[in-house]
C-alpha cells in the first residue's frame, strides 16, 4: 500500500491525507518525528521533510503540492477541475493556503528553536503580516463550499485547522466567514475534518 510519512500537527500532512481520502486513494499514514531524522524518512526524502509519499513500487513523491498533483493524476482528476480556468482558481487557492502555512510555520519555528532573548520580533511581525493580509482576502470572498471539493478547498481547510491548533484566539477576530467556513467543512466532510492538524 502507498505510504504517507507525516506528523499530526502539520498542515501539509493534513492536506495530503485529506486529499488522498477524498480522491479515493488508500494510503497508510506513517507518523515520523522529523527532528530525529529517521531512516525511513531520510532514505525517501533527503530533505527530511514531511509529508513524503512512497508508492507501492518504492517511488517517492515529496512537497505537498507535488503530492496533490500526483494524487490528482492517479485518481483521474478528482482533486483539480479539468476546465483550465477553474483549475487555475483551485491551484491559486492551494498556493495561497500553503503560503499562509509557510508564514505560520516560520513564526512557530522562530519561537520554538531560538532562545527567547534572540527571537527576532520584526521577523515574527513580517510573517504575521502575510497571514493577516491573506486571511483578509479570504474573509472578503471565501471560496464556495459544497459536497464537491477541490485541492484548494482541502489546502485551505488544512491551514485553517493549523491556525485553530497553534494560533487559537489570535486569528478569528473579524473573520466570522472563515470560522463558519471551517465549521461547515467539518459538517459536510466529517471524515476529512478528522484528519485536520491535531
Amino acid at each position: 500500500m502507498t505510504k504517507v510519512l507525516y506528523t499530526s500537527g502539520s498542515p501539509y500532512s493534513a492536506k495530503v491525507l485529506m486529499a488522498a481520502h477524498y480522491a479515493g486513494i488508500p494510503v497508510e499514514a506513517v507518523a515520523v518525528n522529523t527532528a530525529e531524522e529517521p531512516e525511513v524518512l531520510i532514505s525517501a526524502n533527503p530533505l527530511g521533510k514531511i509529508p513524503t509519499l512512497i508508492t507501492d513500487d518504492g517511488k517517492t513523491v515529496f512537497d505537498s503540492r507535488v503530492i496533490t498533483q500526483y494524487l490528482n493524476r492517479e485518481s483521474g482528476n478528482k482533486l483539480f477541475p479539468r476546465n483550465a480556468e477553474k483549475r487555475l482558481e483551485a491551484e491559486r487557492l492551494e498556493a495561497l493556503a500553503d503560503g499562509i502555512a509557510d508564514a505560520l510555520l516560520a513564526h512557530v519555528y522562530e519561537r520554538r528553536f531560538r532562545p527567547a532573548e534572540i527571537v527576532h520580533q520584526p521577523w515574527l511581525d513580517r510573517q504575521w503580516g502575510k497571514v493577516v493580509r491573506a486571511l483578509d482576502v479570504l474573509e472578503a470572498a471565501p471560496p464556495r463550499l459544497s459536497t464537491k471539493l477541490n485541492g484548494g478547498h482541502i489546502a485551505l481547510a488544512a491551514t485553517l485547522g493549523y491556525l485553530a491548533l497553534r494560533f487559537e484566539g489570535q486569528w478569528e477576530k473579524g473573520r466570522p466567514k472563515l470560522k463558519r467556513w471551517l465549521k461547515r467543512y467539518g459538517e459536510l466532510h466529517p471524515e476529512l475534518a478528522a484528519l485536520l492538524p491535531r
